[in-house]
């Protein structure tokens, strides 16, 4: 037995995350966190009684993506499917600026149409999963997550035996977790974990992006670095 194992799982922190701020920030990312996040900030009151009604248009499903990095996969998926409200979960600062910067054109952080099937959540994602309705989501996106590679970072892993219970009372039986990494480390730990739980079952494992799933930046710099990317499918049963 490694010292990877989740049999005796290390207790989960209070957050995941390490910094919330890279480099100083530009005005115009400024003006992003101090005008325009405010216009798209999902409440926790909101999240904890009714996430659906909280989006300015009607939506035939809630989708969640944790970590949602530069944003690039969010963007593509409120694009690509008006019907469903997306909240997009980040605590990294640059990357908020990163996907608001994609909805709004500069000169327009205050006054721009916003897109009307998209939230945000800038706090840690399990506080927000932990409030939702049960069976809120019908699908959850993991998309190459920091890997924590270090055994003793294991707890800071969002894919965690702890959450699984947690995760499965905000996901409805036939919703999706969609997870997605280059972490040979990360790929061997969700193994073992979704491994070993029969509140999710395994769809699909593919070593190819499939079709629906938007590219981001940390695969292609995983591609042009040589890592193999995996990609699964879990269902809630």
């Amino acid at each position: 037995m490694t010292d990877e194992t989740h049999d005796s799982p290390p207790p989960v922190p209070d957050r995941l995350y390490g910094r919330r701020r890279g480099h100083p920030l530009r005005p115009r990312q400024q003006a992003l966190l101090e005008v325009t996040l405010p216009r798209l900030h999902l409440s926790a009151e909101a999240a904890a009684t009714d996430p659906a009604g909280a989006f300015p248009a009607p939506v035939k499903d809630v989708w969640l993506e944790v970590g949602f990095g530069g944003g690039e996969h969010s963007y593509a998926q409120i694009q690509a499917n008006p019907e469903v409200g997306l909240i997009a979960s980040e605590v990294f600062e640059n990357g908020i600026c990163s996907l608001l910067g994609k909805v709004v054109p500069e000169g327009g952080e205050a006054t721009a149409p916003l897109p009307p099937n998209l939230l945000l959540w800038t706090k840690d994602a399990r506080h927000l999963i932990r409030a939702l309705p049960a069976g809120s989501l019908a699908r959850l996106f993991l998309m190459f997550p920091d890997p924590w590679p270090k055994a003793r970072h294991a707890k800071r892993r969002f894919v965690h035996p702890s959450i699984l219970e947690t995760l499965a009372t905000a996901i409805r039986p036939g919703g999706e977790w969609r997870i997605a990494s280059d972490d040979p480390t990360y790929q061997a730990w969700v193994t073992e974990v979704m491994g070993n739980q029969s509140l999710f079952e395994r769809v699909s494992l593919e070593l190819e992006r499939p079709a629906g799933w938007p590219g981001t930046r940390y695969e292609a710099k995983a591609l042009r670095e040589g890592r193999q990317p995996m990609y699964w499918v879990w269902r809630r049963v």
